[in-house]
């Protein structure tokens, strides 16, 4: 931190809202001379003739269709508020799904209120104006514009997000003054949600989130593209990897989690979720994130990562990959049980299929693989019904994909799990064999080796699309690319 943040004004009670001082501040308070310079002087940097964003007409779709869904009721989308990691830091801030779907905002603090009128909504997103040069804040506060970088007006919201805007610091009062049936999505604003404590119910805020949910179920033509975009950049973050699998076998799987990374922050806005970058026999650690074992020749290192766009799209790709570039017998064995799983799981994706189909369709090659091998005694449909190859498939071979790498969550069973896919769904089958270290039951040369092969799949008209296709999958594919790539 640097002198401005320690700074506060010399008769705090005098200011609208007095700016914290840090307790060990190395300035006392800012004289009348000082905090006068600072008011003046300064070139005019409005921002005129702007765009509207990519997906404005996208938003005010998504916008519409909530409307009709509940007409004669406000409705309250909150962003959400910048949380504490630490003293006075906080974590980057995602605003929440829900709202950038509505808006395509991400600031903090911002809230869309849909304010029920004849034939429909009046439409208001509250944000924070540009940080005040009057009061200081721009330069006084942690969260001034000289600290944290520039605000967009409101004036400047509006023409960038097609939708009038109003100053949030003045929504709690119009809040506590509302009337008539009101709707918050809840866990993001707990002061929003003060300011309707008697006017909502938790049955409807359920029914709000679960239609935003649900509504994410197809994708539009916008989506498709910003998750193609995910897709095309992790694509090279796996390249990347690979190009330094040397430099990880010197350090740790910290480094291919740094390698892919940057690649993240360079063409996206961040990873979809944390990486798993797993060597060895962390592999058989469903969400191993600590990243921080040996890299090893002669073991098989899964990696489970996305590329985030700026627009919060997400990829969620994983490769198991030998770490010297070859498959041992028992590793390929391994690695083309769960190929010709997935192979039919994709297979099972199409319009009209239900959703289950894919995974029915992986489960079953993988329990006559364990059948076969002897691991599990058959016959198959016995298997299958006791659920006994879950010992060793762990979980589910998919789920849906968006703004969220576990997208619709929200969404009622019969319309998600239970449902039948449609053209514009996005999906990953994910089928995937694990071998922990300790496992008795199995021969020891199993032990330790965990696959998964993930990919991102597109429903269409007449079947499906495989997003991630970039990135081979069949074992000798995987051989030559990674050979490819290290003698690049």
């Amino acid at each position: 931190m640097t002198v401005a943040e320690e700074l506060t004004p010399e008769n705090p009670d005098e200011a609208e809202e007095p700016i914290k001082q840090r307790k060990n501040g190395l300035y006392p308070g800012v004289s009348d001379e000082l905090a006068d310079s600072m008011k003046s002087g300064w070139a005019d940097t409005a921002l005129r003739g702007l765009e509207p964003i990519a997906q404005a007409a996208e938003t005010a779709a998504r916008r519409a269709a909530l409307s009709a869904r509940f007409p004669g009721e406000r409705l309250v989308i909150p962003a959400g508020n910048l949380k504490t990691r630490s003293n006075d830091t906080e974590y980057a801030f995602r605003a929440s799904v829900e709202y950038a779907y509505l808006t395509g905002n991400q600031t903090e603090d911002g809230v869309l209120v849909l304010e029920p009128v004849t034939g429909g909504h009046r439409e208001t997103i509250y944000l924070l104006p540009r940080s005040d040069r009057e009061n200081g804040e721009f330069w006084l506060s942690g969260q001034g514009e000289l600290w944290v970088g520039r605000r967009h007006s409101l004036t400047e919201s509006e023409a960038l997000y097609g939708i009038p805007a109003s100053d949030v610091r003045e929504l709690a009062d119009t809040l506590r003054e509302a009337t008539g049936p009101v709707r918050v999505v809840r866990g993001y604003d707990a002061g929003v949600e003060a300011a309707l404590t008697d006017k909502v119910t938790a049955e409807r805020d359920a029914e709000l989130r679960t239609f935003l949910s649900e509504a994410r179920l197809v994708k539009d033509d916008f989506e498709v593209g910003e998750l193609q975009k995910a897709v095309d950049s992790t694509v090279r973050g796996f390249e990347d990897v690979v190009r330094v699998l040397d430099k990880a076998e010197a350090t740790s799987e910290r480094y291919i989690e740094g390698t892919f990374f940057l690649r993240a922050r360079v063409e996206g806005n961040d990873v979809g979720y944390g990486t798993i970058a797993a060597a060895g026999p962390h592999a058989c650690t469903l969400h191993w994130v600590r990243n921080d074992g040996p890299v090893r020749s002669g073991d098989l290192l899964l990696l489970d990562a996305g590329v985030e766009t700026h627009t919060y799209y997400t990829a969620d790709v994983t490769r198991t990959l030998p770490v010297n570039g070859r498959f041992s017998e028992i590793q390929r064995k391994i690695y083309d049980a769960v190929y010709d799983a997935q192979e039919a799981g994709i297979a099972a994706v199409s319009p009209g299929a239900k959703y289950r189909d894919f995974h029915d369709a992986a489960q079953r090659v993988l329990t006559e693989r364990l059948v076969e091998w002897g691991l599990v005694e058959g016959p198959v449909e016995r298997v299958l019904e006791l659920g006994l190859q879950r010992r060793w498939t762990l979980h589910g071979t998919g789920h849906m994909l968006g703004m969220d790498v576990h997208d619709c969550a929200a969404a009622r069973v019969e319309s998600y799990v239970d449902g039948t896919l449609e053209p514009g769904m996005v999906l990953t089958v994910e089928p995937g064999l694990y071998f922990q270290a300790d496992d008795l039951t199995v021969p020891e040369e199993y032990r330790g080796i965990g696959v998964r092969i993930e990919d991102d799949i597109l429903v269409t008209a007449d079947g499906n699309r495989n997003l991630s296709a970039g990135l081979p999958r069949e074992s000798g594919e995987v051989e030559s690319w990674m050979a490819a790539l290290l003698q690049g």
